[in-house]
């Protein structure tokens, strides 16, 4: 089944405020700005060229039933250092919902609530020594 071959994965995340958004992301993350519009941010980290797009949820692109806060998904997104991201979080005043701790699972982990609410859950492995 050639039609179902995935070539590229990109997550939109609907916002009220796109340069509120671009900043959490960029702050926070080493995504860069390829694209942007009034109604559409295109990010790409600087290190291995994944993507997240933000997109205004007013804008006729987004279903009507999907214009509300989000629920039922979280993104996670996987670093070196979470106790850095915590750190910069608080110091840019970002919403920490749960401080880092270390999970039983084998990763350190802290979640995070953007400018719109989507949660964000930062993890790094833990690392033995």
């Amino acid at each position: 089944m050639e039609g179902g071959i995935v070539n590229r994965l990109m997550t939109n995340v609907c916002t009220s405020n796109l340069e509120e958004s671009k900043l959490f992301y960029t702050k926070l993350f080493d995504f860069e700005t390829s694209f942007e519009s009034d109604w559409f941010v295109h990010l790409v980290s600087k290190s291995c060229h994944l993507e997240l797009g933000l997109i205004d949820k007013t804008n006729d692109l987004v279903p009507e039933a999907y214009r509300k806060a989000p629920t039922g998904f979280y993104i996670t997104f996987v670093v070196t250092n979470v106790d850095e991201i915590h750190s910069l979080a608080l110091k840019e005043g970002f919403e920490v919902i749960k401080k880092p701790e270390d999970t039983f699972y084998g990763q350190r982990r802290l979640l995070l609530k953007d400018p719109d609410g989507t949660l964000v859950d930062v993890s790094a492995p833990i690392k033995e020594f």
